[in-house]
């Protein structure tokens, strides 16, 4: 008995515990298998997940977007294009992007492109980098929409750039709010423009005798301004303040205004604090540029020896000493009241012998390159009797003068 359990015993330990062992080994191997298979298939569904994702992310975006190779060819385009440009995603793919671009938004493009590769190929890479830009696209029935573009490279493995992700965003509804903007802040500058020019014909009733005065140094100093470089923005800003430089005069009685005789020491220094009665009646409106100060300022000199602060140099405003210059050759190339006119000849003289010293030797040469070299001349309109409209889409100028030794006499004012 012994003997059979030993030899059961020793059956068991021979091949059919082979079989057992190799059973137990395959099922121990699909096991791993399967747990294999179930990561690969966790794996999997992630990234189809992801690429689902991301499927239904462009393909129902309200923006297009779209990539192509670097020659600009399309390799995919959102169904989103169609709502923008009314193509099929089909069309598309088959419209090169010249044919998409208007011929100046195209040039645009392939502009910035160039400068991206270029910063590519210097190894100045920003993987991350992206640039925006508006642009027109033409639609399918030929009309142009506004669109902002955001792009950005593709790279492969090696960090080269292989294709170009584009964003594009339809802008009509901001450019036709920025366009409804621009045209109610051109109405606000004509209501103010014409209210400027009524406070003009005040100023001119007072004084018929300097009548046009303050049109003509506007007309020249924006001219100067134009010459020497200042911006738009600034030659509107001093357009305002030219046409209304002389506005502290209101206060001046008539009588000092037009006298014939010349003025006693008392009515003069009275005249002199017009920029500063000037000042105070605009110190207040809500102006988008430095028009009081302007106002203030246009009876300075560069050297110090203006009123009614004394200012000298970069402590004048540009726009103050160019409507200075215009105001000196308008005012000693007119009639005044005491004398009769001088003459564009001295004006010019007048001018030229100060540079440096009374007044800016920019402002001054721009002057004299007007008149000398591009024959400057006064508009027609700006002369006495002229309807408001006229007045202010003419041109515009101004008035100080000094005499010779440097004291700015009474024929600058």
């Amino acid at each position: 008995m012994a003997k059979l359990d030993r030899k059961a015993q020793d059956k068991g330990a021979g091949p059919g515990r082979d079989v057992t062992d190799r059973q137990v080994g395959l099922e121990e191997a699909a096991t791993e298998l399967l747990r294999s298979k179930r990561k690969r298939g966790r794996a999997g569904r992630a990234a189809f997940d992801s690429e689902e994702r991301y499927r239904l992310i462009t393909e129902r975006a309200a923006d297009a977007m779209w990539t192509v190779d670097m020659d600009m060819r399309p390799t995919y385009i959102s169904p989103s294009i169609t709502p923008l440009l009314g193509y099929s995603v089909q069309e598309a793919m088959a419209k090169s992007m010249q044919e998409i671009f208007t011929a100046a938004s195209f040039k645009l493009a392939t502009k910035l492109l160039k400068e991206e590769i270029g910063r590519e190929s210097r190894g100045q890479k920003d993987l991350a980098r992206a640039r925006t830009l508006e642009v027109e696209l033409i639609r399918k029935d030929g009309s142009l929409v506004p669109v902002e573009v955001k792009y950005t490279f593709l790279h492969d493995a090696q960090a080269r750039p292989v294709e170009i992700l584009a964003i594009a965003r339809d802008i009509s509804e901001r450019k036709k709010a920025q366009e409804e903007a621009r045209q109610s802040i051109e109405k606000l500058i004509r209501a103010m423009e014409h209210a400027i020019q009524a406070m003009t014909i005040v100023v001119e009733m007072r004084d018929p005798h300097t009548a046009g005065h303050q049109q003509r140094a506007t007309q020249l100093a924006c001219a100067i301004a134009r010459e020497i470089g200042l911006s738009e923005e600034q030659i509107s800003g001093l357009r305002l303040a030219g046409l209304i430089h002389d506005i502290g005069k209101v206060r001046v009685p008539a009588e000092i205004l037009m006298n014939p005789d010349g003025l006693s020491e008392p009515e003069f220094m009275m005249i002199k604090a017009h920029p500063r009665l000037g000042y105070e009646i605009l110190k207040t409106i809500d102006f988008p540029w430095p028009v009081a100060q302007i106002v203030l300022q246009h009876h300075e000199r560069m050297d110090g020896s203006g009123y009614p602060s004394g200012l000298s140099g970069e402590d004048i405003v540009m726009e103050a000493r160019i409507l200075a210059v215009a105001d000196v050759v308008d005012a000693m190339a007119s009639h005044r009241p005491y004398r009769p006119a001088l003459g564009m000849s001295k004006a010019l003289d007048e001018i030229s012998q100060n540079r440096g010293v009374l007044y800016d030797s920019r402002v001054v040469d721009a002057c004299l390159t007007l008149f000398r070299d591009k024959n400057f001349d006064f508009e027609p309109h700006t002369k006495v009797g002229t309807s408001l409209d006229k007045i202010y889409h003419g041109g515009l100028q101004s008035r100080p003068v000094v005499s010779q030794s440097g004291q700015q006499s009474q024929a600058s004012l």
